[in-house]
């Protein structure tokens, strides 16, 4: 049985782990009010954008290189979104296993042929994909100390660059879609070219389009496509990194939680551990008294 001290000492440890697990969660917390704040505030915009896109899709009588024409794309991007930071459960490893799942199946001849490459945001990302030599062209690590539009909206205008010089003619997004605390969806969706998505909702457009009402779109449709495709790309990608802070947060407080709670079962068993060795050591202690004193009578 370990002796006193050395239990005393391990109580310490748990109880200054339990301390920082603590403060972590409560930091991870005040992180994920912000980040659903932003999300919230975001997704109204990007979906009824994508449904200003898609009547404008159906409008234009010309056509767009950036809009789907049912083609499969021959050589693909994926951008994949991760954290910069551990200590979040299963939220790097869940989903990393996800798209490597889907790279074997969905997406199997691409990743045969050498024609799937990969942008990674964030260091588990780069770490996990560089580490099992898929061919990662651009890496991003650090990005979410300092969660921004603007280095979002460059690495979608490197990835509209590549694809309008025909480099891919598909460019796919890979993140943790934000559903509670405690979970989230797993999702690849194509951005490149656009092609048509429900959310779920249906828009003001499509709903004056049903009972025929009629729009004259000035300059042209096609004029107008020209300028709000790339900046629905831009906040597509912006959404899916929201939606990324958002559930690391929370995928972060629900695991520090967890860490605090088992701190604190290992301190009630160290505890007991420590009184049993307390009273093992007393007991011991009067045995040898008593022997001794039965000694000197005798």
């Amino acid at each position: 049985m370990a002796n006193l001290r050395d239990i005393r000492d391990r109580i310490g440890s748990v109880k200054s782990t339990q301390q920082i697990t603590k403060a972590m969660k409560m930091v991870a917390a005040a992180r994920l009010r912000k980040a659903q704040e932003r999300i919230m505030a975001t997704r109204p915009y990007a979906y009824n954008l994508r449904s200003v896109l898609n009547r404008l899709a159906l409008s234009a009588e010309e056509p767009n290189r950036l809009l789907s024409t049912g083609k499969k794309p021959d050589k693909i991007m994926v951008v994949i979104v991760g954290s910069d930071r551990g200590l979040c459960g299963g939220f790097n490893t869940n989903l990393f296993r996800y798209i490597e799942d889907e790279f074997k199946t969905t997406y199997r001849e691409y990743l045969d042929s050498g024609n799937l490459s990969l942008v990674c945001i964030g260091r588990k990302a780069n770490e996990h994909f560089t580490k099992r030599g898929y061919d990662v062209i651009e890496r991003h690590p650090g990005f979410f100390d300092d969660l921004a539009f603007e280095p979002t909206a460059e690495i979608m205008k490197d990835a509209l660059s590549r694809f309008m010089n025909s480099e891919y003619d598909g460019v796919y997004i890979a993140y943790n879609e934000f559903k509670t605390v405690l979970s989230q969806n797993r999702i690849i969706e194509q951005l490149l070219p656009v092609t048509k998505v429900d959310y779920g909702i249906e828009p003001v457009h499509a709903m004056a389009h049903d009972q025929g009402t009629d729009y004259i779109f000035e300059p042209s449709a096609a004029d107008i496509l020209e300028q709000i495709v790339p900046l629905h790309v831009n906040i597509q990608l912006w959404r899916a990194v929201l939606e990324s802070n958002a559930s690391e947060q929370g995928a972060r407080m629900a695991a520090m939680d967890n860490a605090t709670e088992n701190a604190k079962e290992i301190i009630r068993v160290l505890n007991l551990e420590y009184n049993q060795a307390r009273q093992a050591s007393i007991t011991t202690e009067i045995s040898e008294i008593v022997s001794g004193a039965e000694a000197l009578s005798q």
